[in-house]
């Protein structure tokens, strides 16, 4: 029953979403922040939205089945990408098992599980060798990931990832960073659910100025 009321809720506010969007006045300062310095973006067209979380965040949690139903809807010109924060030393673990996954082709295996194990139950899974365990329970191999966790290619992604978030000027999840230009938090935009009606905007404005 949860479940079910859960999944309404989820409909019905990114409906209100973006009706809301169309009609809101997003202020540069107050409601979202253009940056100074632009980062780069992954994508050579269109529009970039990166939502930046961490795997451990309550907030991201939550703001997860609302992005979620933003990007299903999202015009074809828009790029989604998400980006592991590891704002502190006990998220690395977390953005590095991200990538890890991604690398061996598991993450759409286990994005779900390690939000609702981190987030959702608090699981101490704060190492290489414990999220290696949390992975085999769903049935990816335990060595594999390891290899993955401390390949050269993700310690390279996980500077990447880092880089741009410090240039976005990014201390708190969720966030979304649009087009490597705008960074969009529930605290300026006064909630999860307008986060997302700002970035509507924005991509909106993004997408007028390439035409």
């Amino acid at each position: 029953m949860f479940r079910a009321f859960r999944a309404v809720a989820v409909l019905l506010t990114a409906l209100a979403v973006f009706g809301h969007a169309n009609a809101a006045d997003w202020k540069e300062g107050t409601h979202y922040k253009k940056l100074d310095a632009p980062v780069r973006t992954d994508t050579d067209s269109g529009v970039e939205v990166a939502e930046v979380f961490w795997y451990g965040c309550p907030h991201c949690y939550n703001f997860k089945p609302l992005a979620e139903s933003w990007e299903s809807k999202a015009p074809d010109y828009v790029s989604y990408v998400r980006i592991p924060a590891a704002l502190g030393r006990s998220w690395e673990p977390h953005a590095r098992a991200f990538y890890a996954l991604e690398a061996i082709n598991a993450l759409d295996k286990l994005h779900d599980p390690l939000f609702e194990a981190l987030a959702g139950q608090r699981r101490p899974l704060n190492d290489g060798d414990s999220l290696a365990d949390f992975v085999a329970e769903h049935g990816v191999d335990r060595a594999e990931f390891l290899d993955s966790y401390n390949s050269f290619g993700v310690n390279a992604h996980m500077q990447q990832a880092q880089s741009k978030i410090r240039g976005a000027r990014i201390t708190g999840t969720p966030t979304m960073l649009v087009n490597g230009k705008y960074t969009v938090s529930a605290s300026m935009a006064g909630s999860l659910e307008s986060m997302l009606a700002v970035v509507d905007y924005l991509v909106e404005k993004e997408h007028a100025a390439d035409q």
